[in-house]
């Protein structure tokens, strides 16, 4: 009796079975877990700009080099060119008072430049001929040194206006002479003889200050003068600023 009623309920067993379609769930690997931590992107970045600024601050030297080498048998002519100037820029070739400069001679056409100024831009050869050697040391010729083409002895001028002031002898240059004109410009003149101004001395352009002599560092030029200009220190080019002024 109650036959149907004396069934043994059976247990549903419950199967642990993944999804159709689906893979079975994987624990991140030891990358992953290190990936996955806060600092380690912004630490990989700082490490990177690192990297990349050693870099640019080694090859921040090696870009650039100088174009103009040494003359051959010159050890540091060139470096003493630079630091003498040769690398500032020119002056104005017209003063503040309206005036422009000039070579200090009477007729530049009666002169040969028997010493040129050291160019750093110039050929071998040129630069050569603008060094000066004094007991074996070679230094470039700052300056433009001026003589008679028929060698006789002439008068020196102020290529400015100005006021003197240097006028005395130096153990090697000769007797110098120094003139002081505005915006910075200086004219200086050596080898010379029969000195005609004082320190103090106001002189015009063109005023006679001394003859062309001769000096002990350049002692086969015969009567010459040794014509230098500086603006703020430091030499210029003279030829470059009387044909600015042309």
């Amino acid at each position: 009796m109650n036959e149907g009623n004396n069934k043994t309920p059976r247990k549903i067993e419950e199967s642990h079975k993944s999804v159709a379609g689906s893979s079975p769930a994987v624990r991140p690997t030891g990358w992953k877990k290190f990936l996955s931590k806060r600092w380690v992107f912004p630490a990989a970045y700082m490490a990177a700009a690192a990297i990349i600024v050693t870099i640019l601050w080694l090859n921040s030297g090696t870009g650039a080099k100088d174009s103009h080498k040494s003359v051959p048998s010159l050890t540091g002519v060139e470096n003493e060119a630079t630091a003498n100037g040769q690398s500032s820029p020119e002056a104005s070739a017209v003063i503040s008072n309206g005036e422009t400069l000039r070579w200090p001679v009477n007729k530049i056409e009666d002169m040969d430049t028997i010493v040129p100024f050291y160019d750093a831009t110039a050929s071998v050869e040129e630069r050569e001929a603008a060094t000066v050697e004094y007991k074996n040391t070679f230094s470039p010729h700052m300056a433009t040194d001026l003589a008679r083409k028929d060698a006789e002895p002439f008068e020196v001028l102020a290529a400015l206006s100005g006021k003197v002031t240097i006028a005395s002898q130096t153990p090697t240059n000769g007797y110098e002479v120094q003139i002081e004109h505005p915006d910075g410009l200086v004219t200086v003149y050596q080898s010379l003889t029969d000195v005609k101004v004082q320190v103090g001395d106001q002189v015009e352009q063109g005023d006679v200050i001394a003859s062309a002599g001769q000096s002990e560092l350049e002692p086969t030029e015969g009567a010459h003068v040794h014509f230098e200009v500086r603006n703020n220190g430091l030499s210029v080019n003279p030829n470059n600023l009387i044909k600015a002024a042309k």
